[in-house]
């Protein structure tokens, strides 16, 4: 019996060790703090502002018909490319036909008016030259009154001739414009390019449309190998943004495709719109695609600064305490505070300008199981966020500071 009692406690004492070995490594794991770290890096810095738009023709013509008329042959289409010249419609107006005859009738008028003019200043001349020949060779044949009479008759004509000739040019300036009218009924593209709208058809009464409170230009022709990306920058961001800059795009109508450029013009006046002010951004491209329409929207990010061969690390990394800068560098199973210095940041990375090395790991998340949350636990004023330096999506921002390891 003896055996038996001792041979149940020790099997007791040996199922009470085993509990609570368990129990203590269960426990140990309970309260183990993990540590998401990110390694040190060495590589190019870029901050940007971002923005949208729509593209732009930068060279477009309108086709707008000064005279009124039908519409006839119309012979083009939108989307078809044209020459410089080339016929797109015509226009019918008799009227004009008629105006032109009427002024050439005006101008034949006036030549003969001045021919007529001229005849008579010649008889004029011709009459008092006689007389004055006469007088001398007959001896006072004319009284001087008579004379003066001849030589008045000459100024006279001189007069009519100047007026007849004035007329005569405005006979033939108006007869120019009426012929120049008349060819205006056909109607040429101004430009190459493409056509881009059409808001006319055959038979419609130009007359009727140029009076319509609502009127629309007949024919838009854009050069698409002018396109540009016109982009609205707001005035927090458009002191950073400079002529030349690099420029990457996006467009919501081309998936999976990033066009490049630069900047090409900074508006100097200001649009506002519900009290937030913008400065138009024109961008030209790199290289065209051909997928690249006027009006697309687009969303440009403008490179304003980049550095190359410096150290970064995440946003996330970075904490402040005192008015220093610092990271947390694990080392084995323990992170230690690194006072930092930092430059420029975007929206996922920061400079490093001193305190740390490539490759060094550096704690961006502390995980605390009692604590059933995932928290930074260092004991400095936080975590400075990921990103959110700068307006626009930019993250511009210059820092200095900081100071020697700890």
């Amino acid at each position: 019996m003896k055996r038996a009692y001792y041979y149940y406690i020790v099997v007791a004492l040996v199922i009470l060790g085993a509990g609570y070995y368990w129990y203590s490594i269960g426990k140990s794991g309970q309260n183990e703090t993990r540590y998401v770290t990110a390694a040190v890096e060495k590589g190019t810095l870029a901050t940007s502002i971002t923005a949208s738009g729509n593209i732009t023709v930068d060279q477009s013509a309108t086709v707008d018909p000064t005279i009124d008329g039908t519409v006839a042959n119309l012979s083009v289409q939108v989307g078809d490319s044209v020459t410089e010249d080339q016929l797109l419609f015509t226009i019918i107006n008799e009227g004009l036909d008629v105006t032109v005859k009427k002024s050439l009738v005006s101008k034949d008028q006036a030549e003969n008016t001045l021919e007529s003019a001229e005849i008579s200043e010649d008889e004029a001349e011709e009459n008092y030259d006689i007389a004055i020949k006469k007088d001398k060779k007959d001896g006072a044949s004319y009284t001087t009154r008579e004379l003066e009479i001849l030589k008045d008759k000459i100024d006279l004509a001189e007069a009519e001739v100047w007026e007849a000739k004035k007329n005569l040019a405005a006979a033939e300036a108006s007869y120019q414009n009426e012929i120049s009218n008349a060819d205006k009924r056909k109607v040429t593209a101004p430009i190459n390019g493409t056509v881009n709208e059409i808001n006319i058809k055959n038979g419609d009464d130009l007359g009727k449309s140029s009076t319509s409170s609502t009127k629309v230009t007949p024919i838009i022709i854009g050069d698409l190998n002018t396109l540009k990306a016109q982009i609205q920058v707001n005035e927090v961001d458009i002191p950073h943004v400079q002529i030349g800059q690099k420029v990457t795009m996006a467009f919501d109508a081309i998936p999976n495709f990033t066009a490049t450029g630069k900047v090409e013009k900074v508006d100097s006046l200001g649009t506002i719109t519900q009290n937030v002010v913008t400065y138009n951004v024109t961008i030209g491209f790199d290289n065209l695609d051909n997928r690249i329409k006027p009006e697309m929207s687009v969303s440009a990010s403008i490179i304003t600064n980049a550095k190359q061969d410096v150290i970064t690390v995440p946003n996330g990394a970075l904490k402040t305490r005192g008015g220093n800068n610092y990271v947390e560098v694990l080392k084995g199973q323990t992170p230690q505070p690194v006072n930092v210095g930092i430059g420029i940041s975007n929206n996922t990375d920061t400079e490093i300008v001193s305190g740390l090395n490539p490759g060094e790991q550096v704690v961006t998340q502390t995980i605390n199981a009692n604590s059933n949350a995932n928290a930074n636990t260092n004991s400095g004023s936080g975590n400075r966020g990921a990103g959110g330096f700068g307006g626009g999506g930019g993250g511009i921002r210059f820092l200095g500071g900081g100071g020697p390891r700890d």
